[in-house]
């Protein structure tokens, strides 16, 4: 039974952080720990972008399916970005004066919109949307052969960190799918995108553009892209991040590219982080 002390007028429950701040650095000093429990290790996450994949229609979107419908032997969760139809969302809240969480909301919406597109079409292979914060639903769904969808917006409820310039939501689909990844333990995050990776320079404005096949998140962050093709906000948080140890990212308009990816392939861009050492 927990013992209660209330030697300074108040009452506190015995712990090694009563009468702190739990934003102390002292005592997130103390606390950091690398024995955090993973939920769903052995379970990879499948992002498939709203403006690469999803706004291209049925050419790009229907290859994806016939071959996620091959990969049930995979333990995924696949998660879908909003595309064209966010902007137009965000075009109108942002005429309408609404607050930034507001916007990140409504952003959620197109992309539950593209989950059920996609469940439409996977439904017949097992597949299910799961509610947006619905979590505890996931291992019940891996579990039975299912295919869960989710979206990629994080679920601020009205409320995100303000971004430092203009009310545009900070964090975006890539940065959401890397959050659900790293939170339930996931080691892996494969990007599903129009391009072959990571480049040093955006292949579609410059010829000369260089793929980077395979880099460690130490050496990207030292020279870091101007032109990146996943949320830059993702690589800030993957620095102090304790699950996820690979980001891939490969073009999903290559057919059989997800599936060379999901046994193992190096293909398009593999990025690494090395495990911290307690």
């Amino acid at each position: 039974m927990s013992k209660l002390v209330s030697t300074d007028g108040r009452t506190h429950i015995t712990s090694s952080l009563m009468r702190e701040s739990l934003v102390d650095r002292k005592v997130v000093a103390r606390t950091d720990s690398e024995r955090e429990y993973a939920i769903l290790p052995d379970v990879v996450l499948v992002g498939l972008g709203g403006h690469s994949i999803f706004n291209r229609g049925k050419e790009a979107l229907f290859p994806i399916v016939d071959e996620l419908s091959t990969l049930r032997h995979h333990k995924m969760v696949i998660g879908v970005g909003g595309g064209t139809r966010v902007r137009h969302t965000i075009s109108i809240a942002l005429d309408l004066g609404l607050p930034t969480g507001g916007v990140a909301q409504l952003v959620g919406a197109m992309e539950e919109a593209n989950a059920v597109f996609l469940n439409a079409l996977l439904a017949k292979h097992g597949s299910i949307v799961m509610q947006r914060e619905h979590f505890w639903e996931l291992p019940l769904y891996l579990e039975n052969k299912m295919l869960p969808i989710v979206i990629s917006m994080p679920p601020y409820h009205f409320w995100e960190p303000p971004p430092e310039d203009g009310p545009l939501p900070t964090h975006g689909s890539d940065f959401g799918l890397f959050i659900h990844a790293e939170v339930l333990g996931m080691k892996k995050i494969f990007f599903v995108k129009d391009e072959d990776g990571l480049y040093d320079r955006d292949p579609k404005k410059h010829r000369d553009a260089k793929l980077i096949k395979k880099i460690t998140l130490e050496k990207l962050l030292e020279n870091m892209p101007e032109d990146l093709i996943i949320d830059r906000q993702l690589f800030g948080a993957w620095k102090n991040a304790r699950h996820v140890r690979e980001v891939h990212i490969i073009n999903g308009l290559k057919k059989g590219e997800l599936t060379r990816a999901l046994d193992g392939e190096d293909v398009g861009t593999v990025i690494t982080k090395e495990a911290r050492h307690a």
